[in-house]
């Protein structure tokens, strides 16, 4: 995905409601617990995580001690000591990733360095007196850390890695930290998209192979090869990882693989699913969450992604109404669309539309398609903006039509060079926004087919698009006689215009 990429617009809640999912994250909130349970004989290390000897102390705060019967070792392989040892561990991890979160988004700051004393910091007090704005800053920052936490190799593989002196030799690990960060990115971009594109019923969630393929083989692979099948798999286990170290944050709703489904040892993941769609969700399924929506799009717009929100155009003029919307889906364009005339009297709205729907450049063509859209929204109150432009070359057409559907009487018959000048805009309006559609094929046929010498008139509209529409039915016509009447047509019409 390049940052030129016109990325569909989301729907998202107030900064009221996001604050509050926040707060309500579990890393967020235990990092604020523990940045109020810290006091003068709180330890840091050098680099500002919690002393061992208070990390038990700290999961105590947190609630997370005495979960011995909760995701331990296997019962029949393990005694109770064990569990309750492994139980203990996993909750001092917990403890530690909370504190790290603290310390990363300012809730707490170390005083001294050498002493390794801390205090509170000023954002905390920013969680409960902050604007809501100030609040998703917090979590924001706290989500960058988790998502470069989830691209760094787990604690085993590290451990694995130190050599005698307990240094790191990265270079025994099979791991490229900018690799690995792409890696991940490309998916949260993805996992944006997918949650972002209309045609998909709002709050489905995508299967984790489905995920894993859409960053691992290419798009134009119509049928991946086995070696790519395999990636996907090893993918697959990469992002279950990687979603159970980005769960806290509250980011996605996610459902792990079942690990009924991890084959015997030696195998690096289960193969890539080939069962009914209902058991895709063995595999792992993740969601977006409202607050994950927000905190991708705010990522997105960090590195410079046009990524837009309903809602951000409703305070703007009317041009930039209908050349946002321009790349919209029909539903998303709707629903900004009302938005903005929600905050506009009837007669004023259709008077600014039309104003900016006028011009003879390359996007005049869509902006008055979307001003006509837009003005179906309006009720009887806009009839006298559209009698004002009835005798308006480049509006006079879609007055006619806004007014026919809406019962007007007394509208003057357009002429015939209004007409063709109508039809060649909307044929370049529909050629911006869909390309060589079959509605668009249909529309050509229809036109050929009811105008009798149409390319013998056409040819000769004044209009900046001429040329590039008989160019474009030449191109889509079935009927190879009508197709070469339309060239034709398109030559004459360039020859007119360089003249």
């Amino acid at each position: 995905m390049s940052d030129s990429t016109p990325l569909p617009p989301v729907r998202l809640p107030s900064e009221a409601e996001l604050a509050r999912d926040a707060l309500a994250t579990p890393l967020l909130s235990r990092a604020a617990r523990l940045a109020r349970w810290a006091g003068p004989d709180t330890r840091v290390d050098s680099g500002g995580g919690l002393i061992e000897e208070q990390l038990a102390a700290a999961a105590e705060v947190l609630g997370l001690t005495g979960r011995s019967g909760e995701g331990g070792a296997d019962a029949g392989a393990a005694t109770d000591a064990e569990a309750a040892d492994e139980a203990e561990a996993e909750a001092e991890a917990e403890a530690s990733e909370a504190w790290r979160a603290a310390v990363d988004t300012g809730l707490v700051e170390v005083v001294d360095e050498d002493e390794g004393t801390v205090r509170a910091g000023d954002n905390l007090a920013l969680l409960t007196s902050g604007a809501p704005a100030e609040v998703l800053h917090i979590w924001l920052d706290a989500l960058d850390a988790a998502i470069a936490d989830a691209s760094v190799p787990d604690l085993d593989d590290l451990m694995d890695a130190m050599d005698e002196g307990g240094e790191i030799d990265f270079s025994t690990l099979d791991w490229d930290p900018q690799a690995e960060a792409e890696f991940l990115e490309g998916v949260l971009a993805n996992l944006y998209l997918l949650t972002a594109d209309e045609r998909a019923p709002e709050g489905t969630p995508v299967p984790l192979p489905a995920l894993a393929a859409s960053v691992v083989v290419p798009s134009d692979v119509a049928e991946p090869t086995d070696a790519m099948m395999e990636e996907v798999s090893t993918a697959m286990m990469r992002l279950d990882d990687q979603f159970r170290i980005l769960g806290p944050t509250g980011l996605a709703d996610f459902r792990p693989v079942d690990e009924s489904l991890l084959i015997e040892e030696g195998q690096a993941a289960p193969q890539a699913p080939e069962d009914e769609p209902e058991d895709l969700e063995r595999y792992g399924v993740v969601r977006l969450t409202p607050l994950g929506l927000y905190g991708l799009r705010a990522r997105l717009l960090d590195a410079g992604y046009a990524a837009p929100a309903l809602g951000d155009l409703a305070g703007k003029g009317a041009e930039a109404l209908l050349d946002g919307t321009a790349h919209y889906g029909p539903l998303a364009a709707r629903a900004e669309t009302e938005q903005w005339l929600a905050r506009r009297e009837p007669l004023a709205a259709a008077r600014e539309l039309l104003a900016a729907a006028r011009g003879g450049d390359a996007g005049a063509p869509l902006r008055r398609l979307h001003c006509q859209q837009a003005l179906s929204l309006v009720g009887s109150e806009a009839e006298p903006a559209l009698r004002e432009v009835l005798d308006d070359p480049e509006l006079g057409g879609l007055a006619r039509v806004w007014l026919a559907e809406h019962g007007a009487a007394d509208i003057p018959a357009p002429s015939q060079e209004l007409v063709f000048w109508l039809t060649v805009d909307t044929v370049a309006a529909q050629l911006a926004a869909e390309g060589n559609s079959a509605e668009l094929v249909a529309l050509v046929e229809g036109l050929a087919a009811q105008h009798s010498g149409f390319f013998d008139t056409a040819w000769r509209v004044d209009h900046p698009a001429t040329a590039e529409v008989l160019e474009a039915m030449g191109r889509l016509h079935p009927d190879k006689r009508i197709a070469k009447e339309a060239r034709k047509a398109a030559y004459k019409a360039r020859s007119q215009q360089s003249g």
